[in-house]
Parts: C-alpha cells; structure tokens; sequence
C-alpha cells in the first residue's frame, strides 16, 4: 500500500481524560472503520458483531448479555476498530512481497505492516532466499509435514496458538500435536492469565472465574484491580454502570488513573450522550505496582481483628468449617504482616485502606475482578491466593453475585484452553482423547511459551508453527526470542494479516493465509459456523458475513486437517477430511471428550448458546482436600533502589494486543507518539529530569545484564510514586527471558526495574 507511510513520533500531550466513551468513541470507530473498507461493508460488519446470528468479536472475550438483552449496536470502539481491521479492503498480493523483501519488511514498524492489508495466498521463504514467493496450498503443506516428519523427536515441534482461534480448530490442533506425539503447546494464556489459572486451580479445584454477568450486576461491591477496561474490554464498563445503577459500588485499583474507570459516557443511552455518565470508582486506589499482594493481606488482617471485636458478625464461619481447609495457618500468618510494610508496599495511607475495609463490612456480595496488573509480577500467584482468601473469609466464593473474576483480554484464550490447548493438561483429559481416537497420547508434560524460546535458542526445538497471533512481539526479551526463532529449521504462521513474526524467520518460513472471524466459510457439507468461550464460561456460535478476502484461503480447520493428514497418513485413524467438511463433526467428538460439552452442536445453536458449568458455584471444589484451601503467602513486595523506578508496560488506547491502529493514546492524552515514559512530576524532578527529556529506558536485572531500550520521551503523568509505565512490544526488549513469575513461569511485564539515562537522539537501535 504506497499510500501508508511509517509514522514517526512527534509527541503532542493534553491532559488525561475524566471519562471514557461517548459519541467521541463512536466517532473515532467509524472514522477509522470507513478508512479501511467501504460504508457497505462497515454496515455489514457492524451490524453482525456479536449478534446472536453474526460473527463474535476477535478482539476481547468480554461475555455479551442475553439475546433478548442486547443493544443492536453490541460493540465497543475497540471492537469496531478491530473487526474493521480484519474487513479491510487492503490486501497484501505476490507483488508486495516481489517488491519488498524480508529485510525491508523487518525495518517496518507494527502499525506499517498490519496496515498493508488482508494476506491473499500462501508465500514461501526458501533457504537462503531474501523474498517469499507464491507457492500452492499442496506443496506448501507439503513442505511443512516433510519437516515435522523429519525431525528426531516430535519434542523438537513447537504448536503455538494465540486466543483467536476458535474452539475447533483449537480441539484440532490439540488433537494433532498429541497424534504426532508432543504436549508442545504453548499459547497466549503463558504470557498473561497463566497466573491465574495457577492460583484458582491449587485454591478452588479449577483455573478459570466463577461468576457471571449477573453476578456482576447484582453485587454489593465490585474490585477492580489492575486492569484498564476503559481500553482493553470497554464493555466491561457498560455492566459496572448497570453495578452500580443497581446500589453496588465499585473500588479502582491501579498505579495509573484510568478515564473508564472514572466516568463512563455509554454512547448508546441517552444519559451518556447529553449527560455527564456514570461515575464509576467509588473509591480509587492509586497503588505501587507489585503492592496488591500487600494490600489484600492488609485486608485480611482488618476482617480478622474486626471479627474479634465482633465475634460471629464479620467472618462466614459456617462456610469456613464446611468448605475450606488451611483456615488456622492462614490466621496464625495474616495477623503477623507489618502495617509499615504494608504501607511501603502499596503507597497508601492508613485511611485508604481503612475504607476500603469499610465498605468491605458493608457489603454482602463481592467480586474481585483483575488482570494483568496482577498476573505479570513475580509474585503474582501468592497475590491471587490472597485475593481468594479474601472473598473466602467471608463466604464470597459460590453463591450469586460474589466471585472470582480474571478478566481475559483475548477473544476465545478461555475456549482454547479448555480445548486442551495447554502444555500440561490433566491425565483424565489426555485418557478420553486417547480413548475416543484409539491412540495413547503423551504423557511428558511439554513446553510453554517461555521454555519454547530456550528450547528453540538452545537448538532443541527446530520447528515453529504459530496459529494466529504475533509470536516474536507477544513474548519477552525481544533480542532473544528473534534470535531463538532465526535458529529454527522452520518457522510457520497461519494469519490473516502481516505482522512482525513474518520477518523473524527460519531456514524455511511459510505464512499460511487463513479465514478471519468475519468471513464466509463455506466448506463441502455447507456453510460452517463456529464456536467460542468468553470469559465468564459462555459458550456461543460464531458466522461470518463477509466474502473472504481472497478465493485462495484456507480456514483453520481446513490447515490443520489438511497438515495432520500428510504429517502423520491413516495412524492414528482420525477422520481429518470429514471434519474439514462438516464441523459439527468436530463438535460431536469435542462432546464425547469434554466435560461439559455434552450434545454441543445441538446445544450450542440456541439463541446465546450454553454457560459450562462450574463446580464452585455448587461449592464442590476439585482440589486434594475436596475443599477451598486458605493459603500462606510470605509478605514480598519489590524492591526499588534509590534512582530507580518500577514500569509496567501497557497497551495505548489505539491498540490491540501487540499492533497499534494508530500513534494515539486519547484517554491518557498522548497523540503522535509511541516511545514515551510516563512518570510522576515528583519523580522526575528528585532524578533530574523534566518533562519530555529524551532518554534511555535502561533495565537492571540481577544477572547483572542492562537491557536498553532507547530513545524515549518523559511525559510527566500522575502515576503512582515510584512508578512508571510505557507501552509493549516497544519495551518487550527490557524484560529477560528468565524473569518470570514464580509457579506460572508468566514474564514479569509488570515488574520492570528501570533506571533513566539523558540519551542523544536518534542514537540507535534497541539492545539486550
């Protein structure tokens, strides 16, 4: 596309926004909706997304409300952005790729290659070559079954996944690595939930939320904790209105104020196009990243000395006795946790945390609702398991309007796990795949996404293939992964568009151009439709609307089907071609191995689909014990050495995942910009420097190595003390591979230790 130049920063900043959506938001989709494809196609797009008969938003896994419920605009601004982006009219033919070779691709930035357009045939990068060139659909399968087949060990194959597939294509891709003989399926969730599914599977007996978008509505008090819905799930913020609509209130927790989360203008009510909104937080706590942990232990020593003040008012001791175990352990350490290290933690007063404990007394029902701001720190499962002892003291565990809830970022991350895409899933699952196709998968636990990278820079792993997503500016220490992934025999991508994995390539690379959520596919029994899993545990139907953007795509059925048949011939017997053309006979065999799915495809194509169940809400929790378990968690917080800051790297408002659709951050008021820092004016006035200094981002690691990521410009913010925050894949370079959390092995995003340095513009490139 000629006409699409590299952006370069030219920094203008106004100050952060009090309020989140209304007709702006609207405005900001359909301009750049109408910029990618034509008023028809915007219409058909918009109208079909996440309605009961159209097509579920690729974007976040935010659950939509009952059929009858929904508003026929069912869409956030982001969502428009998204699925508009997928509907381009653009398209990315043989001679973009004669004209550009892959070099020239690689000095592009993320926004310039997504913006080239929808991919339109398979290419290939032949050893040695500098250009991919066009190849047929046959020899290019060809080409990667010749290779997995070669290989020593089917431990030397890596199949990644990110959420975007659908439930499916991920049974399948799950079906086909365990035929070939490998558990290697790292995916998405390894970078940002896997925290959670950690904590929630030792603590409740299943890794995944308990509540419900009723529950949401209906509950006495709402936390949510280090997340940002105003950007990264908006309609998120549509049921905290109806919370509080309802008397519930809502308590912020974040190093950054976020606009969502102070006022919500919702663009399709009356009030939120003339009036000023909903105020959202009712309390807002501007906390030091990596100080949740401290926080809930804080409040967990305040229910445990109100109950002695109050003895058989404030804990639920009925639910205690019958459903829960470590109860006296957890006392005996709760009450011991300084105050003076609970205030360095958090960055909070006495006060604060006094009325959030307060409101806490006040309220019946209770939801804990996070992300990432939680997830990606070293100790990020100790602090989950403190949030579960929080809601179990009280009883706020199985019982309507009270739970767990992570929020999931990703369109079906929740639906592909539950598919098996997991790198260690249980021996029950791995027993009924093996006994519905006649074969013994696996046992050997594989590899994540993180051990993947040390596997393939250690030569131990030789082929990649990667089903959806942007593998190399997902992950951490940007440097590294390129690398690890430059080693590879093969390295193979099924997209629907350009991103920057394309140019990071083994002797061999193929992309492999596939079906986007938004397109007919029609296969040999007919016009398919398939399936997802939000975040809350609905399971829905999902159909295309659109013509494909190239008569040569494949769908991701379609891929895997064909790629298992010529990698792996009749043994074991898997009816490959017959579920590349009906996929309901996928979900036949999904219904025989899945707890839950029972008469799937039948179930499924009712209006709004099915919820799984979830045996918390019945209280039955599968763990050892049979019981919810109150677990210690040794006090930790990071540590800040004078002259130092602590970043949490984040996404920009105009941004989805790794690809930015624009240079722009409206709501925290950065335009035309995206290597910035953002730090408290206090900060940078006690470290020397002022605002929009341009300086290196220099990270300081305990095996002694600096990792620089250069040339950035100081925004002074209201961040939290202490803290600072700029945005991802930029500052993926500053995080090492062997940062991560513990139990979880998630990359410590959240937790980067940073020091300034004056830098010279235009000094280079980033460093490991």
């Amino acid at each position: 596309m000629s006409g699409i130049e590299d952006p370069e920063d030219d920094l203008s900043v106004t100050p952060p926004r009090t309020w989140a959506t209304g007709v702006p938001a609207v405005a900001h989709a359909l301009e750049y909706s109408l910029g990618q494809t034509t008023v028809r196609r915007t219409a058909l797009t918009l109208l079909n997304i996440n309605q009961v008969k159209g097509f579920d938003c690729p974007g976040c896994a935010w659950p939509e409300p009952a059929p009858g419920e929904r508003h026929r605009n069912e869409y956030c601004e982001n969502g428009a952005k998204h699925i508009s982006d997928e509907a381009t009219s653009r398209r990315v033919t043989t001679e973009f790729f004669r004209r550009y070779s892959i070099a020239e691709l690689g000095a592009r930035s993320d926004y310039w290659l997504n913006q080239q357009g929808r991919l339109t045939e398979p290419v290939i990068k032949r050893p040695g070559a500098e250009h991919y060139e066009p190849i047929g659909w046959d020899e290019a399968l060809d080409v990667l079954a010749a290779e997995l087949r070669r290989l020593d060990s089917p431990d030397e194959a890596l199949f990644y996944t990110s959420g975007r597939l659908n439930n499916e294509a991920a049974f399948l891709l799950q079906l086909f690595a365990r035929a070939y003989g490998t558990n290697n399926l790292p995916d998405c969730s390894n970078m940002c939930h896997e925290s959670s599914g950690s904590a929630l599977q030792e603590t409740l007996g299943i890794g995944k939320g308990s509540v419900s978008l009723d529950d949401i509505h209906s509950a006495d008090l709402v936390f949510v904790v280090g997340q940002n819905p105003g950007t990264n799930h908006p309609r998120m913020l549509t049921a905290l209105e109806e919370t509080k609509r309802n008397g519930g209130k809502v308590v912020a927790v974040n190093p950054l104020p976020e606009a969502g989360l102070i006022r919500f203008k919702h663009p399709q009510k009356a009030r939120g196009v003339l009036g000023r909104g909903t105020a959202i937080a009712d309390q807002f706590l501007q906390i030091r990243p990596g100080g949740d942990l401290a926080l809930f232990q804080a409040l967990n020593r305040l229910l445990l000395e109100a109950e002695d003040e109050r003895p058989g008012t404030v804990l639920d001791h009925a639910f205690i006795s019958a459903h829960t175990t470590g109860f006296a352990d957890f006392v005996d350490h709760a009450r011991k946790v300084p105050w003076e290290d609970i205030l360095s933690a958090t960055g909070l007063t006495r006060a604060e945390i006094a009325r959030v404990h307060d409101r806490v007394l006040g309220s019946r029902k209770i939801i804990v609702c996070w992300a990432m701001g939680l997830t990606q720190h070293k100790h990020g499962v100790p602090t989950i398991r403190e949030v579960v002892n929080f809601l179990l003291l009280r009883g706020n565990i199985g019982r309507p309007g009270a739970g767990v809830c992570p929020v999931r970022g990703h369109s079906n991350v929740q639906g592909d796990r539950t598919m098996g895409i997991w790198e260690r899933m249980p021996q029950t699952f791995l027993d009924a795949l093996g006994h519905e196709f006649g074969f013994t998968p696996p046992v050997r636990h594989g590899l994540d996404s993180v051990n993947g990278i040390r596997a393939m820079r250690d030569g131990r792993a030789k082929v990649f293939l990667g089903v959806a997503g942007n593998f190399v500016r997902a992950t951490p220490d940007s440097q590294v992964t390129e690398e690890a992934m430059r080693r590879c025999r093969l390295t193979a991508h099924i997209s629907t568009k350009l991103n920057r994995s394309h140019t990071v390539c083994g002797d061999t690379a193929l992309i492999l151009p596939t079906l986007g959520r938004s397109d007919r596919d029609i296969q040999a029994n007919g016009e398919q439709f398939v399936t997802v899993e939000d975040s809350m545990s609905e399971v829905h139907a999902s159909r295309g609307r659109l013509a494909p953007a190239s008569p040569h795509l494949l769908s991701e059925v379609a891929i895997i089907g064909r790629l298992a048949r010529r990698t792996l011939g009749d043994t074991p017997a898997i009816p490959w071609e017959e579920f590349e053309a009906d996929y309901g006979t996928v979900r036949d065999r999904i219904a025989r191995v899945v707890p839950g799915f029972e008469d799937f495809d039948a179930r499924v194509t009712r209006p709004g689909g099915f919820r799984l169940p979830n045996p918390v809400n019945q209280r039955v929790f599968r763990t050892p014990s049979g019981k919810a378990v109150f677990t210690v968690n040794e006090f930790t917080m990071p540590d800040i050495p004078e002259g130092h800051l602590l970043l949490q790297t984040l996404r920009s408002h105009d941004q989805w995942n790794t690809v930015p659709y624009a240079m722009n951050d409206r709501y925290r008021g950065i335009h035309d910009a995206r290597r910035v820092v953002l730090v408290n004016p206090a900060d940078l006035a006690a470290l020397g420097f002022a605002d929009r200094d341009l300086v290196d981002l220099v990270a300081v690691w305990h095996d002694g190595v600096e990792r620089r990521a250069q040339d950035f410009r100081v925004v002074a913010y209201p961040a939290s003390r202490g803290s600072a925050a700029s945005y991802y894949p930029e500052t993926n370079v500053l995080v090492p591979l062997d940062s991560v959390a513990d139990i979880s092995n998630t990359p410590t995003s959240k937790g980067v230790l940073i020091r300034l340095e004056h830098a010279c513009a235009g000094a280079g490139a980033d460093a490991g």
